[in-house]
């Protein structure tokens, strides 16, 4: 069995911003831990310093066993907003599975790719060359090499991934292009492997994204039956509710630890801020007597040569308490504040008639009037996401050409039928589950907000900087988007919806990287947006502010229901 200690870890931003600082806790043997607070506040940033992907330069982990990781870009592999992974847009499915085992494993993998690779150049080039002979004979020393690190045994593991989640062998998919795969699939094989494998110890960054409600039920039972040491960030209440032993909460630039289950966290959270407000207060009364003190002895010390001593003491005394320092007040809850506004439509929304998407639906109609709230429903890879990036196309009236939405996002063509359009004055504005904005990636947000586009005003630095601060962005205001944690482009995404005069926003599951206040402050963004709102979602505390649903079923229908339907495969 595995463990983690992490002792008095601190990290400092490249701009010299302290994030956190004195982080303290252990992740015991065949624990389930997990990490909460407000997007930004370091949570992604720990677990990379626990990986050892980020070094430690204040305080120290130790680890025992091995270590799996899954990283927060699982799910979004082959999109802009994975730069920077290895293998980028046409990363293959062994490259990624290889990505998650064992640094030996994986050191061997690449060797051995590298070698075949030269072995079918050094081959063409004529089979009986001395050239092509030695480029065998290095690709027999890198076989004999993987094998040894075990990677047949991991290749036995792939296949039975492969077979569970893609119903396919692995010799039929391993080349594969990631990007072919749904988010929820990418998730899904990459938590197979890594729960199936001899990795003691676990590091999952948001692993619930992109996973359905039965795939997050199914994630639930297994962090439940394994007996694997786990530490892992999640918005999901439910899912932190059903399998945390204990929560670290990232906040307030430190960390703190509740033992317990999420279920009595916050409890336990508005117990220790009235604590500390209650120290706090104590320590300003005593610096005041103090003060008080120290003032009476200077005062009667000027006529009174025998006080002289008292006054210093009273001095010393207050100087020692005030270089202790006060306590630390508990850390402002995020006022977040996101003023969606919209306008007046046509009374017809968006218009479908006998719409089908090429391989995934049936023909369905589909009416939506001003103001609906529409959630819509269904498993992974049915259709969902094309059917509102279908809708997002047809701000330029649809066609074969890429359309883009009001917010600036462009959307390339989705294959159909039928008919899919928008009423009158209708504008749509897109929010992209995988965050997917090259236009986006290398700028500043201040920069962003300044240029404008078509549909955006371009925003001089004040005003940038208080809308950046009414999401609570403006301390991230000169760092690139690509840079942001993933709530932060979360925030950042909707804060551009809102400058962009949408009526029609077409979200592809919003709150997959929210942090609880910044999903409540959506939630009630949308309450006071004069519009139409169409949603994907697999969360069911969101669900609970829309009025229609629409559910794409595995078998191809596309049907409205009354109620929200989660049990679907």
């Amino acid at each position: 069995m595995g463990y983690v200690d992490v002792a008095g870890v601190a990290y400092t931003l490249p701009d010299g911003r302290e994030l956190f600082s004195d982080v303290s806790f252990r992740v015991g043997e065949g624990a389930k831990v997990a990490l909460v607070g407000p997007n930004g506040a370091g949570k992604t940033t720990l677990l990379r310093m626990v990986s050892g992907d980020l070094a430690v330069p204040t305080g120290a982990i130790a680890r025992s066993g091995g270590l799996g990781v899954m990283r927060q870009f699982i799910g979004m592999l082959g999109s802009s907003a994975a730069t920077g992974v290895p293998g980028g847009a046409e990363m293959t499915l062994a490259e990624m599975a290889l990505g998650l085992v064992e640094p030996r494993l994986q050191a061997a993998g690449a060797r051995l790719v590298k070698a075949e690779q030269a072995m079918r150049v050094a081959d063409s080039r004529g089979k009986l060359t001395s050239s092509a002979q030695q480029a065998q004979l290095h690709y027999a020393e890198a076989l004999s090499a993987y094998g040894e690190a075990g990677g047949y045994e991991a290749e036995v593991l792939f296949d039975t991934v492969a077979t569970l989640i893609l119903n396919l062998s692995w010799d039929e998919c391993r080349d594969r292009p990631v990007r072919t795969l749904s988010g929820g699939q990418q998730k899904r094989f990459a938590l197979e492997l890594l729960l199936r494998g001899t990795d003691e110890v676990l590091l999952l960054d948001e692993p619930d994204n992109f996973l359905d409600v039965p795939a997050k039920r199914w994630l639930e039972q297994r962090l439940r039956e394994s007996k694997k040491s786990v530490l892992y960030v999640s918005h999901d209440r439910e899912l932190l509710n059903q399998t945390a032993d204990r929560v670290v909460a990232v906040e307030g630039g430190s960390a703190w630890t509740h033992v317990g289950s999420f279920a009595s966290w916050h409890e336990a959270r508005g117990a220790r801020h009235d604590s500390m407000e209650e120290r706090r207060r104590r320590w300003d009364e005593e610096h005041e007597k103090l003060r008080a003190l120290m003032l009476m002895y200077k005062q009667k010390s000027a006529y009174n040569d025998g006080l002289a001593s008292r006054y210093q003491a009273a001095q010393t005394r207050l100087r020692k308490f005030e270089e202790a320092g006060p306590p630390p007040l508990p850390p402002k809850d995020q006022q977040i504040q996101m003023r969606l506004k919209g306008s007046r439509t046509g009374k017809r929304a968006v218009i479908c008639e006998q719409l089908e998407l090429e391989n995934l639906t049936f023909p369905f109609d589909l009416e939506l009037w001003y103001g609906d709230r529409l959630a819509v429903l269904g498993a992974n890879g049915t259709g969902k996401s094309h059917f509102l990036r279908l809708l997002a196309q047809q701000a330029h009236g649809g066609g074969e050409e890429a359309g883009r939405s009001a917010d600036g996002a462009v959307h390339a063509n989705v294959k159909h039928s039928g008919v899919a359009r928008l009423g009158a004055r209708v504008v749509p504005g897109h929010f992209s589950q995988t965050h997917d904005r090259p236009d986006l990636a290398g700028k500043e947000l201040i920069d962003i907000l300044w240029r404008g586009d078509t549909h955006r005003p371009s925003l001089a630095r004040e005003a940038a900087y208080k809308v950046l601060d009414r999401y609570e962005l403006a301390k991230q205001a000169e760092q690139r988007f690509g840079t942001l944690s993933g709530g932060q482009q979360a925030r950042f995404l909707v804060l551009l919806l809102e400058l962009s005069g949408v009526t029609l926003l077409l979200l592809d599951e919003p709150t997959d990287n929210l942090d609880l206040a910044s999903a409540e402050a959506l939630e009630q963004g949308l309450a006071g947006f004069e519009g139409t709102v169409v949603a994907v979602t697999h969360d069911r505390w969101f669900t609970r502010g829309f009025d229609r649903f629409l559910l794409f079923q595995a078998d191809g229908d596309v049907v409205e229901t009354p109620e929200p339907v989660w049990d679907v495969r």
